[in-house]
């Protein structure tokens, strides 16, 4: 079971929505809507922008089990921290408390942790509603990543492109994404991937995107890319590992998981598709045959 110190506040504000009354989950959209820079003015501050007592601030911060705001707040200033570090300063703060155990064991505990509690936060119904939104034929799909994440949306692209029509991987140049975006029509679904440092331009390419009534479904950190303002359903993954670089070896399982139920739901067409793939494998003699 994660401890309370394990979490965002963000993930006790998901975790516990149902929980809050009326006005603390005005309070809690308030703060998620620009997380976490909206929770670290005064709690006059925060109650007046959230339209909430200043009461409501206080008891909403001993429901997330805090002690009080104050806690709260040092939390979201830890928060806000961890996702403006550069890889340099990520490198240095893993090492100083470095066990003195071999890199393979740590990186593994830390891949492991981070999809134990990752796992937790996941809802079964978020998955199936993208899986669904995935497995429609009726719906193009584009898919788009960022400088380092852009490898999980080609990995995506590639599986999706076998099983269905209609996959487009958008093009790591963002001066090109107006053209992209030109041939999304109402009820399409734009994959997204963003993790810390967050990237503007795909935050202004989730917008566009919505502003088409495109569907973004988004893949990101514990603390959640600004694109989140825009998606329909996100994705947190956490990403934290003893490296001068993310981990995304959770974003990878939730795909791999996602790529399989696709699979199910969709192996009529899956199937031919597939076969006829082979067979032009055969024609290119792209992979080589021991029989």
């Amino acid at each position: 079971m994660t401890s309370p110190e394990d979490t965002t506040v963000a993930e006790r504000i998901r975790s516990q929505f149902e929980d809050l009354t009326r006005a603390e989950r005005q309070l809690a959209n308030a703060i998620l809507s620009n997380y976490p820079v909206s929770g670290l003015g005064s709690i006059t501050a925060v109650a007046e922008t959230s339209g909430v007592s200043s009461p409501t601030v206080a008891r909403m911060a001993k429901k997330l089990r805090f002690k009080g705001f104050p806690d709260m707040q040092a939390a979201l200033r830890s928060e806000l921290e961890a996702r403006i570090s550069n890889p340099i300063a990520k490198h240095d703060r893993w090492a100083e408390g470095a066990p003195d155990t071999h890199i393979l064991n740590r990186f593994a505990e830390a891949v492991t942790e981070n999809l134990r509690q990752t796992l937790q936060q996941l809802e079964p119904e978020t998955f199936d509603a993208v899986v669904e939104l995935l497995s429609d034929p009726d719906r193009s799909i584009h898919i788009v990543g960022g400088r380092i994440t852009r490898s999980l949306a080609d990995y995506l692209f590639t599986h999706m492109q076998v099983m269905r029509r209609g996959v487009t991987l958008v093009a790591s140049n963002a001066n090109t994404w107006p053209h992209y975006v030109l041939n999304m029509n109402p009820g399409d679904v734009l994959v997204v991937f963003d993790i810390r440092r967050y990237e503007r331009d795909i935050q202004r390419l989730a917008a566009m995107a919505s502003e088409r009534d495109v569907i973004p479904v988004l893949f990101t950190d514990q603390w959640g890319s600004p694109s989140a303002a825009h998606a329909r359903h996100t994705f947190h993954a956490r990403i934290e590992a003893p490296s001068a670089w993310d981990s995304t070896a959770v974003i990878l399982f939730i795909l791999e998981a996602l790529i399989g139920a696709i699979q199910s739901s969709t192996w009529h067409e899956t199937r031919d598709r597939m076969k006829n793939l082979e067979a032009l494998f055969d024609q290119t003699r792209l992979f080589r045959k021991f029989t």
